[in-house]
């Protein structure tokens, strides 16, 4: 797995060992990345959040890019010790926080600009991802949440707008914004 670009461009990434954690694939990476562009015209300053995060690969592809923070959110200690491996190799760790956790019951912080969820492919997953980011105000007015389910699973919201869904291979993507 590779950063497609920005500053860390080819860098590889490792990923967690084990059947637990499944990579968001290159393809999927690629066409999030363009539709955010599209939207947010830039990268640069942004506070990201990545939700079941894995390898950290979301988080770091916008860090490459220009962000200026990213937290990462995992439960899994395979992931976790493999985002922080990451952040050495990248030497991203004044720019890295990893909370060792579930994507589901998050801690309090301050709102992010951009938030990515990639919850295991399950029926429902990616709204239980959505209403946990909703109860806990974690993303800023006029912010973006990209949610990452299989094709067969709507992504429902309560407080935020649809902005578009796009099918990918087997993932679908739904990009949501805060008024």
């Amino acid at each position: 797995m590779r950063i497609i670009a920005g500053q860390w461009r080819g860098r590889t990434l490792s990923a967690p060992a084990g059947l637990a954690t499944r990579p968001t694939a290159d393809r999927v990476r690629e066409t999030l990345f363009s539709m955010l562009l599209s939207r947010l015209g830039s990268f640069e300053g942004l506070r990201v959040a990545d939700l079941f995060a894995g390898s950290g690969a979301l988080g770091f592809e916008a860090l490459s890019r220009g962000a200026a923070e990213a937290i990462f959110v995992d439960n899994d200690v395979t992931a976790v010790a493999a985002i922080r491996g990451n952040a050495d190799k990248l030497a991203a760790n004044d720019k890295v926080r990893v909370f060792a956790s579930s994507a589901l019951r998050l801690p309090a912080a301050a709102p992010f600009d951009l938030i990515f969820a990639d919850p295991p492919y399950a029926t429902g997953s990616g709204t239980q991802a959505v209403a946990a980011v909703e109860a806990t105000g974690w993303l800023a007015a006029g912010g973006w949440m990209c949610v990452e389910t299989s094709r067969s699973d709507a992504v429902e919201s309560e407080q935020y707008l649809v902005d578009t869904v796009r099918d990918v291979g087997r993932a679908r993507l739904t990009l949501l914004r805060r008024p």
